[in-house]
């Protein structure tokens, strides 16, 4: 059974998709997370592939959403492929990660979690990096941003690098 905080997150639904697509065309974010359409965004949803969590505020707004991917490759390699919180540097971000550390490895058996970051995004890579990813290299230009090629860091944390954590 997953240590997450229970109602940190829960898993999306269709009807949270609007709200979702929303959060990530949010001006601020435009340089560091991808913008992709609702169909794109409903259509993976569908795929047992995947899966969203999203994080509700007392009120019921939506202030972060996670998606992993690859949850069918035999691998067991689980892709953290994007991640967004409405209101960063309040602690909410890191709070997500480690719930996902813990869905990835305690509830889904993964043996890795990996995930990438633009180059100039210092502040989730410092992130990361404090909650024990690993750096692995560069993926040279493989992002765009406004019609330039962008350089991303892949980072990873295996299952026994979040076991030793959890000791």
């Amino acid at each position: 059974m997953s240590s997450a905080e229970p109602s940190l997150l829960r898993p999306a639904t269709t009807g949270d998709i609007p709200r979702i697509a929303a959060l990530e065309r949010i001006p601020a974010f435009r340089n560091f997370i991808g913008q992709w359409s609702e169909g794109r965004h409903l259509a993976t949803l569908a795929s047992a592939e995947a899966r969203y969590y999203v994080s509700d505020s007392i009120s019921g707004d939506l202030q972060a959403f996670a998606l992993l991917r690859g949850l069918e490759e035999a691998s067991r390699s689980i892709e953290l492929k994007r991640i967004v919180v409405a209101t960063p540097g309040q602690g909410l971000g890191r709070r997500i990660v480690r719930a996902l550390m813990s869905i990835v490895f305690d509830d889904l058996h993964a043996h890795r979690l990996y995930l990438d970051v633009y180059e100039d995004n210092a502040r989730a890579r410092h992130l990361y990096e404090s909650l024990g990813f690993v750096y692995e290299g560069v993926m040279r230009e493989a992002g765009e941003r406004g019609g330039d090629f962008i350089s991303l860091h892949l980072m990873s944390m295996l299952a026994r690098e979040y076991q030793a954590q959890k000791s």
